[in-house]
């Protein structure tokens, strides 16, 4: 029979101790040790116990905040992406009080139309938001005709802030205007060119057909049957006759090289044969990056930068029939157009859905600014001549956006309708000055007084001694490249320990020597390192300890 007797349990049969003989008694004085520990512990408890309730007791009724990093995300009182801000003073806009302030108060009030008829405004995500609307209601009840009432107007309601993109000083301008060009409402030989209006099988996520122009960016399809999305036409494809035949034309113009301009405008008064004018508006995109022919131009030292211009570029154009074709077709993007009902004294409307103001609307970036804010812009622009620039400092509204219009002091200039205008916005590409004017009840500064105070920052050299990483972003709180931070003791303070022995070899010294000088401003001197000493290990007891176990049994 094998196994364990069907008289004893099986967790109480004993099979003696594990211990060797001689290591018993060491281990009974270590168990009476234990058995001392837990009774010293079991006295101390009440005592413990009342001293925690004491000490929560004295607890203060008011703790201090601890911040942990990193710090939450705060928001600011002003913000608008990639762009930074500084309050002024209105004297210290040079040529605020020289501008014409009527012209910009009437244009103003063009823009408070829409603003003001908006009976619930929607939430703007904007920095500006709806803050418009307030100064908006109170200009529609004003007739000014005085310049100095208008100026009065802006700096009653408005503060002005120094505006650019992050890191920079100064913003860009460029100019833009309305073409006129010649055009006929049927197909010949002269007039072959035609303008296309937004095709039915053009499809834009969140958009319908009955949406009156679609958004100059984003992802553009061409839809096939009911469910297919491809990628629409580009220009190449458009002009080799991908739509044409489908009761898209508009009109039909002389040369491509005018549906090109009249594209990148994006309106353009059209001189039919027939006496009238055809007015055309942006409406809608292929979907595709613009890309400017006359960067392309400059980088083939085709055109000098310092030359560059629109009229350059129509001449070139004009010079090299067939290379403007392959130069055409590098930009990719193609915009179709709407007619509308303007007569020709009427200007371009702008993206707002109001007419523009020669010299006072500009467009902007609408992703960041809203329709209706007044800048004040300021440079030296050559608006008499190519070779001169004059003074440019003038209040004007936006309006009217375009794609290649990016970033926080970034604006394209409206000059008006036909040749000359075209001429002075041909010529613009360069630097100016931004002055944005916000509506009081956005005041930064009065917000950003009840913003809280970052933590102190610490000296240089403990920074450099004890470097911070982000727990987000490095979860294991090791510093990827960074020296690991001496002892507090020895590398902040410079006191030797005490229990130091001999001096370190000549090897010792460099392999720590630069791991310091990368983490402190300046040099500190290292204590010594401690000597390695070989420490004997025996494995079994020693003799005299075996006999005197014995001796104790």
């Amino acid at each position: 029979m094998s196994g364990h007797s069907p008289a004893t349990r099986a967790l109480a049969i004993r099979t003696g101790s594990w211990l060797a003989p001689e290591a018993r008694p060491n281990a009974r004085r270590l168990a009476r040790l234990a058995f001392g520990v837990i009774a010293l512990a079991c006295s101390l408890a009440p005592v413990d116990a009342l001293a925690g309730r004491h000490a929560r007791s004295q607890k203060p009724a008011h703790p201090p905040s601890v911040r942990h990093l990193p710090y939450p995300q705060l928001e600011f009182p002003f913000q608008i992406n990639g762009g930074q801000y500084a309050p002024l003073a209105w004297s210290e806009i040079a040529g605020w009080s020289e501008d014409d302030h009527l012209a910009a108060y009437k244009a103003f009030r063009v823009s408070c139309r829409p603003i003001s008829a908006q009976r619930t405004p929607p939430a703007d995500p904007k920095a500006l938001g709806t803050s418009l609307h307030d100064p908006c209601q109170i200009a529609r009840g004003l007739e000014l005709s005085d310049g100095l009432k208008a100026k009065a107007f802006f700096e009653e309601h408005f503060l002005p802030l120094r505006i650019s993109r992050l890191g920079e000083g100064e913003g860009f301008v460029t100019g833009y205007y309305e073409p006129i060009v010649d055009g006929s409402r049927t197909e010949n030989e002269v007039y072959k060119v035609p303008v296309y209006r937004r095709p039915s099988n053009l499809f834009v996520r969140g958009t319908t057909q009955s949406s009156a122009g679609l958004p100059n960016k984003g992802q553009v399809f061409r839809k096939i049957g009911r469910r297919k999305l491809v990628p629409y036409y580009d220009r190449a494809e458009i002009e080799d006759g991908a739509i044409a035949g489908r009761g898209l034309e508009i009109c039909w113009l002389k040369e491509q090289t005018d549906l090109l301009f009249s594209q990148i405008q994006g309106s353009a008064r059209v001189s039919l044969d027939d006496g009238s004018t055809l007015r055309i508006n942006y409406d809608a995109h292929n979907g595709y990056p613009y890309t400017a022919v006359g960067r392309i131009l400059i980088e083939r030292n085709i055109i000098p930068k310092d030359q560059m211009s629109m009229q350059k570029i129509r001449e070139w154009m004009e010079q090299n029939p067939n290379e403007a074709d392959e130069l055409r077709r590098q930009n990719k993007s193609y915009v179709f157009f709407r007619e509308v009902q303007l007569s020709d004294k009427d200007e371009a409307v702008g993206a707002q859905g109001v007419p523009l103001t020669p010299g006072r609307s500009i467009a902007v970036d609408k992703s960041l600014h809203v329709y209706g804010t007044p800048f004040f812009i300021e440079g030296e622009l050559p608006i008499e001549s190519e070779l001169s620039k004059m003074p440019f400092r003038r209040l004007m509204i936006a309006q009217d956006t375009g794609s290649a219009i990016v970033g926080p002091a970034r604006a394209d200039l409206y000059f008006g309708a036909g040749l000359e205008a075209g001429k002075v916005a041909g010529r613009l590409r360069h630097n100016a000055r931004f002055v944005i004017l916000v509506p009081k009840n956005l005041d930064p500064v009065a917000r950003g007084r009840k913003m809280p105070v970052p933590d102190a920052r610490p000296s240089e050299t403990i920074a450099k001694l004890f470097p911070q990483a982000d727990p987000l972003k490095n979860p294991s709180g090791e510093q990827k490249g960074a020296a690991k931070p001496p002892e507090v003791t020895t590398a902040a303070t410079n006191i030797r320990p005490a229990a130091q022995a001999a001096p370190p070899t000549t090897a010792a010294v460099p392999s720590r020597a630069p791991a310091v000088q990368a983490a402190v401003a300046k040099p500190v001197p290292l204590p010594e390192p401690r000597p390695k000493v070989e420490e004997a290990v025996s494995a079994k007891p020693h003799q005299g300890q075996l006999r005197r176990y014995r001796h104790r049994q």
